[in-house]
């Protein structure tokens, strides 16, 4: 009983469309049609399953039944079709346009989530729909890949399925913006960041991941994702090898570009007599490169640039001489190491400075 009076007001009317459909055998039209596919909308926007209403539908299709005669029993058959297809249209049409509604709502809370946009309290307020507490730290983990990634990609489900399995209800947010994947995660559940980080390097086939630090309140979020990103950009402009970066050990970096023209300088400085050597400065920045990369180990570095060891040492006197600078002489090192960093950061000599 109760379950005939939840479907009852989506019925009405059927009988009636039914039995005059019958008596002359006609198809169902236009205005029937459409009145059946507003009762399927209006039901679907109160949250009444399909199943339920179809099931109603066909119980009362056998009312009609036991009280057809003659020929008009046969036409009820193909008149319940056409009435039952045309109220799950629109039960299905109102269903994908709340989906779309939702998604809508969701896209437009993250984009103000990141970028720090909207009203405070009332951004906060969203995000409970969504699964997170803006009250408490969180950390943001940006991944990318050698193509872009959206929401509804077989890549973004998969880690979402996974995470889903191992964390369960944990307040997170896995979404995309401009083709990466991002995780917002309470910034004490480092375990969950790094089975992101792991599912979404082996899911993007070798691309990188950047975590930001953990920052609380709704602008928490915004800082934690900059950071990331500056991470991954970092990561880009320094060639860094590591797949998983933490922007937490990257804070010399933003040190060090701070004061840009003084960083343009001091590359300018030291490093600029290497342009007098033949075939320019690159091979020799390179060498240092590799020289400081490798912990100043010559051998290791050489084998890094497939050179002899006799001709690393050659490098490393050559670049002694021009600079005035030993690479090997721990007062000379920082200096160079430094430069390095900066020409590295500042794309010198490719760039003027």
């Amino acid at each position: 009983m109760a379950e005939r009076g939840t479907t009852e007001k989506y019925v009405e009317g059927y009988a009636r469309i039914l039995n005059d459909a019958c008596a002359t055998g006609r198809r169902l039209s236009r205005d029937e049609l459409e009145a059946l596919r507003a009762q399927g909308e209006r039901a679907a926007e109160a949250g009444v399953g399909l199943r339920l209403l179809v099931r109603a539908h066909l119980s009362a299709a056998q009312d009609v039944r036991t009280q057809l005669r003659g020929t008009a029993a046969d036409h009820l058959l193909a008149a319940v079709e056409q009435a039952v297809d045309a109220f799950a249209e629109g039960h299905e049409r109102a269903q994908q346009l709340a989906i779309r509604q939702q998604e809508a709502a969701r896209r437009e809370f993250i984009d103000d989530l990141l970028h720090g946009r909207s009203d405070v309290g009332r951004l906060a307020e969203r995000a409970e729909r969504f699964g997170l507490l803006l009250s408490y730290a969180h950390a943001v983990a940006v991944a990318q890949g050698p193509e872009p990634y959206d929401d509804g990609y077989s890549v973004t489900r998969g880690i979402e399925l996974s995470l889903g399995a191992r964390f369960g209800d944990r307040r997170i947010l896995l979404t995309t913006k401009n083709g990466r994947l991002i995780c917002i995660a309470p910034g004490d559940q480092t375990d969950l960041l790094a089975f992101f980080a792991k599912q979404a390097y082996a899911a993007t086939d070798g691309g990188r991941v950047a975590i930001g630090r953990a920052h609380p309140g709704v602008g928490g979020v915004v800082h934690s994702y900059e950071e990331a990103l500056n991470a991954l950009d970092l990561a880009e402009r320094m060639n860094l090898d590591e797949p998983v970066l933490h922007a937490a050990d990257l804070l010399v970096y933003p040190v060090l570009t701070r004061d840009r023209q003084a960083m343009a300088d001091l590359v300018r400085t030291v490093l600029g007599p290497l342009q007098q050597a033949r075939g320019g400065a690159r091979p020799l920045l390179d060498t240092l490169t590799a020289f400081f990369d490798t912990g100043c180990v010559s051998a290791e570095a050489a084998r890094r640039l497939s050179l002899s060891v006799r001709a690393m040492t050659y490098r490393l006197e050559r670049i002694h001489k021009l600079t005035g600078s030993d690479p090997g002489d721990p007062v000379h090192r920082y200096t160079l190491q430094t430069a390095v960093i900066g020409a590295r950061l500042l794309d010198w000599p490719d760039q003027e400075l």
